[in-house]
C-alpha cells in the first residue's frame, strides 16, 4: 500500500480516487470517548526518566528495571520477554493488565524495534492515564511510516498495520449495512471487520492493477460502522490538521476526502501541508511541537454538507491537475471491473490440489471395484468349499460301502468253505480269484474316483 501513498497530499491516491484514514474514523474504530478528542499527546521537553516511568507502570524496583533496559539503535528499549514474564508472575492483577497493554502498544501499534518496547512508547503509554486520546498519535506515525517507505521505495512499516488494514477493507468490501448496530454499547467495529470474509487469494499484480485503475463506484466512501457528525478540518492558523506522534509530527487535509463523510467534495486547502512532517531529532523541533500543541486548543469543525452532486466542477478541474507522484498514471486499456480483477488464476498449489482430488476419486473407484471382486472371490471360495465337502462325504460313503463289501465277501467264503457245495478246491480257488479280481477292479475305480 505504501507505493500508493501520495507525498504531496498526505493521502492514498488510487487511480483517480483519494482516500486517507481520518481522526473521526480511527476514533470510531477504537471506540475512544468523544471527551478525549481534543486532548492530544505531545512530547514533553522535560519528562521523567525512562527508568522512573517503567517503575511507575510495572511497580517493580529500580534494580529490576535497570537490569532489563537495553540500547537498541538510537534509543533505549526493554525486552518484550521481560514484560511477558512479569505478566505471568506479577502479584497485582491491575499491574498485569497495565504491563499487557504496554506490550500491545509496543508490539502492535508502534513496533519500531523487533521484540523490544521503545522508550518513546513507554512515555506515550504513561500519558494515557492522564486522559489523552491515542488516535492522532497512531495516525501520524502511520502517515510518517508510509512516507518513509514511499521515499525509500522499501523499508519496514512501523505503524499499526492491523488497524490500517481494517480501515482499508472497510472501504473496499461491499457489505450489508445494519446502521443501528453502531449505537449498541456492545458493538465492536474491529470485531466485525475481523470476522468479514476477505479475498486473500488475489495476486499482488491484480491488486496493483485494480488500485491503479480504481473507479469511484468501486469505493465504499463511508464505512458502514462510521456515523459522521462534525468534521475536524483545521487547527487554529493551520489550513489542515497537524498531528503529533511519539517520534515526529505530520499532518493531513480532511477537506481532501469529504466524500468519506458522505459530504460534498470541495477543493481542499493544503498550504504548507507537504512541508509539515518533521522528526523530533531535527533542530528546534520543540518550538514546532509547542506550536502544534497550542493549535489543538483552537480546533475548527464543520457539519456535513451533502447537497447536490458529490463533487463540484471546481474540484473536478482541480483533480485533473493535482500532483500524483506515487505510481504511473492509470491505463485506460487496463481498466476492468473489480469483479474481473478478482477472477483469480489458479495457483500452482491449487492445480496440484485439483490433480490430487482427481487422482483420489480414481483411486476410490478402483478400491470399490476391488472390493466387489473380493466379494465375488469369497462367493467362489464358498462354492468350492461346498463341492469339496460333498466329494469328501462321497468318498467316506464309498469307503464304508467297500468295507461292507469286503466283510460280506469274507462271510460268503467262510460259509461256502463250510458247506462245500460239491466243488473242487481248484474250482473254488478259481472262483475266489475271479471275485478278487472283481473286488480289485472296484477298489481301483474307487481310488481313481
Amino acid at each position: 500500500m505504501a507505493q500508493f501513498w501520495n507525498l504531496a497530499y498526505s493521502c492514498f491516491t488510487f487511480g483517480k480516487v483519494d482516500l486517507v484514514p481520518t481522526v473521526e474514523e480511527y476514533t470510531a474504530l477504537l471506540r475512544c470517548p468523544k471527551v478525549q478528542v481534543d486532548k492530544v499527546y505531545s512530547k514533553a521537553a522535560s519528562a521523567p526518566a525512562f527508568v522512573k516511568k517503567l517503575m511507575s507502570i510495572t511497580r517493580m524496583s529500580e534494580q529490576w528495571v535497570t537490569a532489563r533496559i537495553q540500547q537498541k539503535g538510537d534509543g533505549r528499549c526493554i525486552l518484550c520477554v521481560s514484560l511477558r514474564d512479569l505478566i505471568v508472575a506479577h502479584p497485582d492483577t491491575k499491574r498485569k493488565f497495565d504491563v499487557f497493554a504496554l506490550s500491545s502498544y509496543g508490539l502492535v501499534i508502534f513496533p519500531k524495534a523487533l521484540r523490544h518496547i521503545d522508550e518513546a512508547v513507554v512515555d506515550f503509554f504513561d500519558r494515557l492515564d492522564k486522559g489523552v486520546t491515542p488516535v492522532p498519535t497512531i495516525l501520524v506515525e502511520t502517515f510518517r511510516s508510509l512516507s518513509a517507505c514511499r521515499r525509500a521505495s522499501e523499508g519496514r512499516f512501523i505503524g499499526c498495520a492491523q488497524l490500517l488494514l481494517a480501515w482499508f477493507h472497510s472501504h473496499f468490501w461491499k457489505v450489508d449495512k445494519v446502521s443501528y448496530r453502531v449505537f449498541f454499547n456492545s458493538y465492536s467495529s474491529l470485531k466485525e471487520i475481523a470476522a468479514m470474509s476477505r479475498r486473500d487469494d488475489i495476486s499482488e499484480e491484480n491488486w496493483i492493477a485494480l488500485l491503479r485503475n480504481l473507479q469511484e463506484e468501486d469505493v465504499e466512501w463511508r464505512a458502514h460502522w462510521f456515523v459522521p457528525d462534525e468534521i475536524l478540518y483545521r487547527c487554529e492558523s493551520f489550513d489542515w490538521v497537524p498531528l503529533l506522534g511519539i517520534w515526529g509530527a505530520a499532518g493531513y487535509a480532511p477537506l481532501l476526502v469529504l466524500r468519506q463523510y458522505r459530504s460534498r467534495q470541495l477543493v481542499p486547502v493544503k498550504h504548507r501541508l507537504a512541508q509539515s512532517e518533521f522528526a523530533y531529532k531535527e533542530k528546534n523541533y520543540n518550538k514546532k511541537v509547542q506550536e502544534i500543541s497550542d493549535a489543538w486548543k483552537q480546533t475548527r469543525r464543520m457539519k456535513r454538507l451533502a447537497v447536490g452532486p458529490m463533487t463540484t466542477l471546481e474540484y473536478d478541474g482541480w483533480l485533473s491537475k493535482r500532483v500524483n507522484d506515487n505510481i504511473p498514471e492509470s491505463s485506460l486499456e487496463d481498466v476492468r471491473t473489480m469483479e474481473e480483477y478478482f477472477q483469480v488464476i489458479p495457483s500452482e498449489l491449487k492445480i496440484v490440489k485439483r490433480d490430487f482430488e482427481e487422482r483420489n476419486t480414481e483411486l476410490g473407484k478402483k478400491i470399490k471395484q476391488l472390493e466387489e471382486e473380493k466379494m465375488h472371490l469369497r462367493l467362489d471360495v464358498d462354492v468350492q468349499k461346498l463341492e469339496v465337502k460333498k466329494l469328501r462325504k462321497g468318498k467316506r460313503k464309498a469307503e464304508e460301502d467297500l468295507d461292507s463289501l469286503k466283510t460280506d465277501y469274507k462271510k460268503l467264503r467262510m460259509s461256502m468253505g463250510t458247506a462245500g457245495l460239491g466243488k473242487t478246491s481248484e474250482q473254488w480257488r478259481q472262483e475266489v480269484q475271479e471275485e478278487k479280481a472283481i473286488v480289485d477292479q472296484w477298489e481301483k475305480r474307487f481310488h481313481d474316483a
